[in-house]
């Protein structure tokens, strides 16, 4: 079966949930992949940030097969020594001192969500409302969707959660404006990715720590999209010199594979009790061994200092491809490895012009495109997208 005859075969079977392109990728090595023609792609999408360390990564490879060898799944009544070292490992790296495991960054805001209702339930307070922000992006759970500020995405599911109030980014006074006696927490990515790639000033994001302290309600970080090396640190939230109180990580954490997780304090982990919540599939031995064998490489202090400089890099080259395009570049936001280009032509015509040149690239709304290079990308692949993208824009 040819590509054109497999990706009928798809659009024949597959619920139309997603408007994909017409290749179907069958590996790749590193920062590259193939389609089934044998074409090759420089990736800056990462599975969206999932691949931080690119396709194929050895390390990686190996531990799925040896714990694959050993055991599979067990089910949540008993334990596993690699969701044990992870745990630990990831309370190492982090504030938290409790982890819980589930399958993805929807599941993980899901969570979130249900603990911080539960902690003031214990505490036989009537809290539960969450303040989210306008454009922000937390999954498609009906929950997750609920304090998703896009309702592009909500229209059609209503009525959603109740209880939920948006701010607006970067504006603490539009924050205090719907905080309630039941705010039960506030939640935030450190920086916007589905919204447009927008970062939290550090200045707002310091107040807002200060402002959930003193009101005796959570802080929630999203970190789902830039937590593990993504920002050239190990979480967005060191860059602000601040902890919060309840973290989601999903994404990279399973060096490909399906994981999710909700981080907390000792405080906030005292909320559940057994039978609160649970997941089949959380914390799988594979995808346990496997994120371990990914943690293990990105902890390096020299491999995020080497995100750090590739990230310089990057926005250098951004900066002066804007400069060769003011009338259709109007702004580059990001940090680290994760950079959105706000544009004044169709994004999507840009990411289809990018993978017609051979790269994947992709959008976050209707004028922007979003750069998420795999962690480990080399200022020559860098200059080679910048070369194709340029070419596009340019057209």
């Amino acid at each position: 079966m040819d590509q054109q005859e497999m990706v009928q075969e798809g659009l024949q079977h597959l619920l139309h949930v997603y408007n994909r392109f017409p290749i179907v990728l069958q590996q790749g090595t590193g920062t590259h992949v193939i389609d089934q023609n044998q074409v090759q792609y420089l990736d800056f999408l990462s599975g969206i940030a999932v691949n931080a360390l690119g396709m194929a990564y050895p390390q990686i490879v190996q531990a799925i097969i040896t714990e694959a060898q050993k055991i599979s799944h067990v089910s949540n009544f008993f334990y596993t020594e690699t969701n044990i070292r992870l745990a630990k490992r990831l309370c190492d790296i982090s504030f938290a001192k409790k982890v819980f495991f589930c399958n993805s960054g929807a599941e993980a805001i899901e969570s979130a969500m249900k603990i911080s209702r539960k902690y003031f339930a214990r505490q036989e307070k009537e809290q539960y409302e969450i303040i989210s922000f306008h454009q922000s992006f937390h999954g498609r759970t009906l929950g997750a969707l609920s304090v998703t500020g896009q309702t592009k995405y909500q229209k059609g599911f209503e009525p959603l959660l109740p209880g939920i109030r948006f701010a607006h980014l970067n504006d603490l006074n539009s924050v205090k404006a719907v905080l309630t006696p039941k705010t039960a927490a506030v939640l935030i990515e450190p920086i916007q990715g589905e919204g447009g790639v927008f970062p939290c000033e550090e200045k707002f994001l310091k107040e807002l720590r200060k402002l959930t302290q003193e009101n005796n309600i959570l802080l929630i970080l999203d970190e789902i999209q830039t937590g593990l090396g993504r920002t050239g640190k190990m979480w967005a939230y060191e860059h602000y010199k601040i902890t919060p109180d309840i973290l989601t990580s999903a994404k990279a954490l399973g060096g490909g594979l399906p994981m999710g997780a909700l981080l907390v304090t000792d405080q906030v982990a005292e909320a559940f009790h057994p039978g609160d919540h649970a997941t089949t599939f959380g914390g799988n031995p594979i995808v346990s061994a496997a994120s371990l064998a990914m943690l293990e490489i990105i902890s390096a202090p020299q491999f995020l200092d080497n995100v750090t400089q590739q990230g310089d890099y990057l926005k250098e080259k951004l900066l002066h491809l804007r400069s060769k395009f003011p009338e259709k570049i109007v702004e580059i936001r990001g940090q680290g490895l994760m950079w959105g280009i706000e544009v004044t032509v169709s994004a999507r015509d840009l990411v289809q012009g990018c993978l017609q040149k051979g790269l994947l690239i992709s959008s976050a709304g209707d004028n922007v495109i979003r750069l998420l290079p795999p962690l480990i990308v080399t200022k020559s692949e860098i200059d080679l997208a910048i070369e194709k993208l340029m070419k596009v824009i340019s057209e």
